[in-house]
């Protein structure tokens, strides 16, 4: 039959199995992580069945196989096996009955109308499309994103306060530089583009190495879970939309806190800065 199904069995190999006493082995198709974790190869004859107690089969490893990534499943670490569905209904004992299949619409048949048609032949047919089922199986994910995007803005509001006073602190170790400057005719409006200059230049700085610490860490955090889980799933993924985003975030909290400390210093008559300042 075309439609394949997955199935977590129990299998025993490493014996002699009588032929003669058996009936013919079903192909099937293992996972390439239960392959090695049980030194399968393809053409070894093994017994698979649905439960411990209950009957069992002879199989032959038809083929090994690498599952599509499902961070869904990816922390239950179960083996599987794929079985064609005729001999898994067989192994079952459940013959005509399934669980979910995959179907294909044309563009512009609704759901609804598919559903209608399938149960004019079988009684008990539901059609959701893969968006509906993707999204009721993401909602822990989805949680977890929102519970991210908190501790995100939080911390973003957190380091904006830190990073004024830092730039306050600066510009006040400043004052005698700024005292100077005004001292010798320079304008206001010169010594604050001067300053918030210079916090530009830091912010871009700071932007150039939070974003090469943020690949190093994306990598370190990859590899290590990828070994971990032998899968080829991205745990970390750092989109150019995301750098986008922090470097924007942190040139123009850079700059603001910089404008402000700048403005609150030039706003101080030069002879009051160096007398602060001595």
């Amino acid at each position: 039959m075309p439609y394949r199904a997955v199935l977590i069995v129990a299998l025993t190999a490493g014996f002699a199995v009588p032929m003669h006493a058996q009936s013919p082995a079903i192909p099937i198709a293992v996972e390439r992580r239960f392959a090695e974790a049980a030194s399968l190869h393809v053409g070894d004859t093994l017994r698979v069945s649905s439960t411990a107690t209950s009957g069992n089969r002879l199989a032959m490893v038809a083929a090994i196989y690498d599952p599509q990534a499902d961070p869904a499943t990816i922390m239950r670490r179960d083996y599987h096996v794929r079985l064609h569905l005729g001999d898994l209904a067989a192994l079952l004992g459940q013959p005509d009955r399934v669980d979910r299949i995959g179907i294909v619409l044309h563009e512009g048949v609704n759901p609804d109308t598919a559903a209608a048609r399938l149960n004019l032949r079988a009684f008990g047919y539901d059609v959701f499309p893969a968006r509906t089922i993707a999204a009721q199986s993401s909602t822990t994910f989805v949680v977890v994103s929102r519970f991210h995007r908190a501790i995100a803005v939080i911390s973003i509001l957190a380091s904006a306060v830190f990073l004024l006073c830092l730039m306050l602190l600066k510009v006040e170790e400043r004052r005698r530089d700024v005292a100077v400057l005004r001292f010798t005719g320079i304008s206001r409006r010169t010594v604050f583009r001067a300053l918030v200059l210079e916090a530009t230049v830091i912010a871009l700085s700071g932007s150039v190495i939070g974003v090469g610490l943020a690949t190093a860490a994306s990598s370190a955090v990859n590899a290590y879970y990828q070994r971990a889980f032998d899968t080829a799933l991205i745990f970390s993924q750092l989109t150019g939309g995301t750098v986008a985003f922090a470097v924007a975030l942190s040139i123009g909290l850079g700059i603001g806190a910089g404008a402000l400390a700048a403005w609150r210093m030039v706003r101080i008559p030069p002879v009051e800065s160096w007398g602060r300042a001595a």
